[in-house]
């Protein structure tokens, strides 16, 4: 994933608005473009052609006010694939606001794909991607990319039955091989989950975005000292972050959308490591984080 910003509503000298562009081999899912997410699309070395997928949360400025820049980019570089682009059906007014903020020629093949309700939204090479209502001041959804299941060769298996070299090929594609099947010689390999919650309070919903995960993105706009606000606001504090982490039993927390009041990120890691003993990382703008190896 190339964190493009990791600011919350105030963007600062380090901390650009919100925006995520994560990458499945080939294939580019967009989250939540925040103001200049045009910019630092630049700075990462990032063409626009690198988006096949928009993902907006909600509709406040922070996650959305970068998307009329870079929908023009994609006309502007001739962009020719189709983009889908997700959003609260609620919210539809200001995506046409934004989608025609300004003139420009409009020649991008953009598809207009709101949510409606919870449940799968799409399909891509990634696989399938699911959206669930979270709980914010207004309608905000959060998003669950599930790879399919694989299968991985077990060379001993393969070696006992006398099946090397273009066989092993034609064993894969076909699910057998004279007597032996696909399954005598190989083991499942669990597909990867990638959960992305912005903003939201606590909720079942944020749990169930991430269970399993192995990659979840998740907002800790504040700290344990600030929760009546984080509460008031519809946001969550990092301890919080880590008790969904926890509960959900993701592989690796990445933390972001973090207030402008402070400037000791440090602080947000060790308060969700009371509650999650995993991998945590701090996103920084222009960072590059990996996913963790498949199981």
């Amino acid at each position: 994933m190339i964190v493009l910003g990791t600011a919350s509503q105030v963007p600062t000298r380090q901390r650009s608005h919100n925006a995520y562009l994560l990458r499945f081999d080939d294939y580019g899912v967009l989250f939540d473009p925040g103001e200049g997410a045009q910019r630092q699309m630049l700075l990462a070395g990032l063409s626009s052609s690198a988006i096949d997928r928009i993902c907006i949360t909600h509709f406040h400025g922070d996650h959305c006010l970068g998307l009329p820049g870079v929908v023009q980019r994609l006309s502007l570089d001739g962009v020719t694939h189709w983009v889908p682009v997700h959003y609260p059906v609620s919210g539809a007014e200001y995506f046409t606001r934004l989608r025609y903020a300004s003139s420009f020629f409009d020649r991008a093949p953009i598809v207009d794909s709101p949510i409606e309700d919870d449940g799968l939204i799409g399909t891509g090479p990634f696989g399938y991607l699911y959206a669930q209502r979270l709980e914010h001041s207004v309608e905000a959804y959060g998003y669950r990319l599930v790879e399919p299941d694989g299968r991985r060769m077990l060379p001993d298996r393969l070696a006992a039955y006398g099946i090397e070299g273009p066989d092993v090929g034609r064993l894969q594609r076909t699910g057998r091989l004279g007597d032996v099947t696909l399954e005598e010689v190989s083991e499942v390999r669990p597909g990867q989950i990638v959960a992305f919650v912005m903003d939201t309070a606590y909720c079942r919903a944020a749990v169930e975005l991430a269970t399993s995960a192995d990659f979840l993105v998740i907002e800790a706009t504040f700290l344990e000292t600030e929760r009546t606000m984080a509460e008031l606001a519809g946001h969550l504090t990092a301890a919080q972050a880590g008790q969904i982490a926890a509960e959900a039993g993701v592989r690796k927390l990445v933390l972001t959308h973090f207030s402008q009041r402070y400037t000791e990120p440090r602080a947000f890691a060790d308060e969700a490591a009371k509650h999650y003993s995993g991998e945590i990382v701090l996103a920084e703008d222009l960072a590059r984080i990996r996913l963790p190896p498949r199981r």
